[in-house]
């Protein structure tokens, strides 16, 4: 049969969205395009905030309403949390976040029966074992995923994702080391470690090991693998965890860093559980211990109780920060969570101008960081042609285009001439 795969959301959603693909691949079904015709759409949803359900419900609607005979499973975030909701919107098989390895044996099953509406979503809360997916991605792709770390219990004042996932599951270290291993033999250049809560990997495992110790042994397992690492939380970098991560030839200097707000107040209110000086205390960590890494992160404007000090403030802590990137979301009233009924909400029209002057200084720093990058040589692993420049990712994961031939999945040194757009331009060293 025909099928299809919608992916909404993070990184942990795409990388559990490949593997089904390839579990459906590997029973002999045939993958095709979202908007193409076939048997069975799924829709792997996100419920990180309530523009995320929004979205979520488009398009579980939209297939509904444009495929009406297929079988339309709805799996994810927002039907973990919200599995009536799920049901409402006409789906045929509701799933939720967990035991993903029988959702082939549910669709076949409900295709076969087509007995009415199915619902297979257990209690997030109960999870304590994480659930292993072979690592990889689709063909012809240069970079794969390997999800190491499944569930949080931050308990963010603004986040539903602690319910949808469940508590912290971690996979263990000889296992991730092989599938690196294994990753390395198929071909693949670079791995990107990931989980819903990255920096908790090992705190369930015996003897509680730590990130630097998984990040180790992933590298001796795959030397020729380049290795990225997921958000991470700030705490996480120590002088330990840098000083060890230098050593690793074959990590990119790329961190995400969780931030959310540069105010003091506002982190409080969040209940994230470190201030604006132990995140700067990460970002020279860093720098002291990598050249010029990319250090890309997050921020929420507008949250409940936000004043236009605490805003002011929370962007004065960005521009001293100098991110190489950052991303910029108006706070989305998020049912559920404890944010949601907060005093001081913050007017809507006031969170979009809020939004946009954070984005003009994102812009900026994005522009002040490539800026840097000219005249200087870049390791790039390229990953396809488009319009007559092939192009690719640099160990700070910036994309760099190039003139050249026959560069797929490919790593070159490039000199760096311009920048261009997002991105830089430049040429192969010959």
């Amino acid at each position: 049969m025909r099928f299809a795969v919608c992916t909404l959301g993070c990184k942990v959603n795409q990388y559990e969205s490949q593997s089904l693909e390839r579990e459906g691949l590997r029973r002999g079904h045939r993958l095709v395009a979202p908007e193409e015709e076939a048997e069975v759409y799924l829709v792997n949803t996100c419920s990180v905030t309530a523009v995320a359900d929004q979205k979520s419900r488009q398009v579980v609607r939209r297939l509904r309403r444009e495929r009406p005979e297929a079988l339309l499973c709805v799996c994810g975030c927002f039907p973990q949390t919200h599995p009536g909701q799920a049901e409402a919107l006409g789906a045929d098989l509701v799933c939720g976040t967990g035991d993903r390895g029988r959702f082939w044996d549910l669709a076949e099953a409900a295709l076969a029966q087509r007995g009415g509406p199915v619902t297979a979503v257990d209690d997030a809360m109960r999870r304590r074992v994480f659930e292993e997916l072979p690592a990889g991605g689709l063909a012809q792709r240069t970079r794969c995923m390997l999800k190491v770390e499944d569930g949080c219990v931050n308990f963010c004042a603004y986040c539903i994702i602690p319910y949808a996932r469940g508590p912290v599951r971690s996979l263990p270290l000889d296992r991730a080391a092989a599938q690196a291993g294994e990753m390395a033999q198929a071909g693949y250049r670079e791995m990107v470690l990931t989980g819903i809560e990255l920096s908790s990997w090992g705190r369930d495992l015996p003897g509680r090991p730590e990130l630097a110790d998984l990040l180790e042994a992933v590298s001796a397992a795959a030397p020729g693998l380049r290795l990225r690492l997921g958000s991470l939380e700030p705490r996480t970098v120590t002088e330990d965890f840098c000083r060890r991560a230098a050593r690793l030839p074959n990590l990119c200097p790329h961190f995400h860093l969780s931030l959310q707000s540069g105010c003091d107040r506002t982190l409080a209110a969040m209940n994230r559980r470190y201030d604006a000086a132990r995140f700067a205390r990460s970002v020279d960590l860093l720098r002291a211990a990598f050249p010029d890494p990319g250090l890309t992160t997050d921020l929420i404007v507008g949250f409940p109780g936000e004043t236009l000090e605490d805003f002011r403030q929370s962007l004065a802590f960005v521009e001293e920060m100098a991110f190489s990137a950052l991303h910029v979301f108006p706070y989305s009233r998020r049912p559920g969570t404890p944010a949601a009924a907060m005093a001081g909400q913050v007017p809507a029209q006031e969170k979009k101008r809020r939004a946009r002057e954070a984005g003009a200084l994102a812009r900026a720093l994005r522009r002040r960081y490539l800026d840097r990058q000219v005249g200087r040589e870049l390791e790039v692993l390229f990953e396809e042609e488009r319009d007559g420049l092939w192009q690719g990712h640099a160990p700070n994961y910036v994309l760099v285009r190039a003139p050249g031939q026959d560069l797929h999945n490919r790593l070159r040194t490039v000199t760096v001439t311009a920048v261009r757009g997002e991105g830089l331009l430049g040429q192969l060293r010959t």
